[in-house]
């Protein structure tokens, strides 16, 4: 069927803003993501799963101007002992990140990995490439093809302390397009976390491949930018008694979109993804994910929780998908709003497909008010109104905020929101 001619022209007005790198053991995967994204070309707000979100100021061919930063938010994760790597405008900073040098991990920048036999030529494009079925992913194939930098981790071990993707920007209008790649070995354990400003338009792709027994547990902070615009990306898939945990806590943003694409392919493999989003006024935060049951007694949880104020827009899509032979699988999916007035809403999209008769799959959707009637028993102890409204969103929160496992990373996230709510609340 041919593309619908608004789609070929967006497509061919944003490629042609772009230089395709044709040399290096990524050229045949861009060279194959390009054709891809021709055939399918670049989102349109009539396609099923862009109809909440307007993937306008995501694909056009020039960034919008630069984001602004609150000031009074400090950068998170600053205490914890980690590894740096620094990106600005989407380029690697060697002088703002620490030497690349951790035990029991290998990194490499993608720009700088020539080698015909690196050890992720087999995996560049090849997890985002599957994720295209049954849901195209557009924005993720166009990262693909013209993906101008990014880490590529390898993880033999586990590495005494997490790495850390800081993304800065400092153009007046910029457009960052990073792919990063992580692989972790049989057995081994890693946390990568991820925070900064990024840029005024943000396309991120994260490919992840956790092979048996190995863990992955990933925190990421979206805040700061005001007027960020980004869409986000994770493939991910897994072996047999494999572990990945994600997080990610969004607030401020004009317009964000984070997908997420799960694939349990080995036997008793545990997939958790989760999100706390606090918006306010022009505001449009979209988590969709799509996790896909491939094996016996797999377990998936999907816990997002957003609140919303001010004319603010949150949306979820999720899907479980359970193919034939899955059995046992165990998959949970909750997404709530909190809404703190009669101005802002919640568009929701929850999915269950099951080829499997021995499974326990639930999920649910709830959109609300504040509890009145917990709000007047703080009142009625002496607790102001503004402080009382805060302590029932974040007991709101507290499901997404609990799937964070380190203690420590749990804290700084429920501190961040502790002072979001303070500096917005009424």
């Amino acid at each position: 069927m041919a593309l619908p001619q608004v789609k070929v022209d967006a497509t061919d007005a944003r490629v042609a803003d772009l230089s395709l790198v044709e040399t290096g053991w990524t050229a045949a995967a861009r060279k194959n993501a390009l054709s891809r994204l021709r055939e399918m070309g670049l989102p349109h707000r009539r396609d099923e799963y862009w109809k909440y979100t307007r993937p306008d100021t995501l694909v056009q061919p020039e960034a919008p101007a630069a984001a602004k930063f609150d000031p009074q938010e400090p950068p998170i994760f600053s205490e914890m002992d980690r590894l740096r790597i620094v990106f600005v405008d989407g380029v690697f900073d060697p002088e703002a990140s620490d030497d690349l040098t951790l035990e029991d991990v290998r990194i490499d920048r993608l720009a700088e990995a020539n080698s015909d036999i690196h050890w992720a030529r087999d995996l560049y494009g090849a997890l985002e490439a599957e994720g295209q079925e049954p849901v195209e992913r557009p924005l993720a194939t166009l990262n693909t093809a013209f993906a101008t930098d990014g880490v590529l981790i390898h993880v033999t071990g586990k590495p005494s302390k997490p790495i850390s993707l800081i993304y800065y920007h400092q153009a007046t209008s910029s457009d960052a397009v990073l792919h990063h790649v992580i692989k972790l070995d049989a057995g081994t354990e890693f946390t990568l976390l991820e925070n900064g400003p990024a840029a005024a338009r943000f396309n991120k792709v994260m490919e992840v491949e956790v092979a048996d027994r190995a863990t992955f547990h990933h925190v990421r902070a979206q805040g700061r930018d005001h007027e960020r615009r980004a869409a986000t990306h994770i493939f991910a898939r897994l072996g047999a008694e494999s572990t990945f945990k994600s997080f990610t806590l969004t607030a401020n943003g004009v317009l964000t979109r984070n997908e997420c694409v799960i694939e349990l392919t080995g036997d008793d493999a545990v997939a958790h993804v989760a999100g706390a989003c606090v918006g306010d006024g022009d505001f449009h935060h979209d988590d969709t994910v799509f996790v896909t049951h491939d094996a016996l007694r797999c377990e998936s949880r999907q816990v997002f929780k957003k609140v919303l104020r001010n004319g603010a827009t949150g949306v979820f899509q999720g899907k479980i998908l359970v193919k034939e032979g899955a059995q046992k699988t165990d998959g949970y999916q909750i997404s709530q709003s909190l809404l703190l007035d009669d101005d802002s809403q919640f568009l929701a999209k929850p999915e269950l497909e099951i080829y499997a008769d021995d499974v326990a799959c639930s999920h649910g959707s709830t959109s609300g008010a504040i509890d009145e009637t917990a709000l007047f028993y703080l009142r009625s102890r002496g607790v102001p109104h503004a402080e009382a409204t805060n302590l029932l969103t974040l007991a709101f929160l507290a499901e997404a905020v609990e799937e964070i496992e380190d203690e420590n990373l749990r804290d700084e996230i429920v501190s961040r929101l502790e002072a979001w709510l303070t500096r917005h609340q009424s």
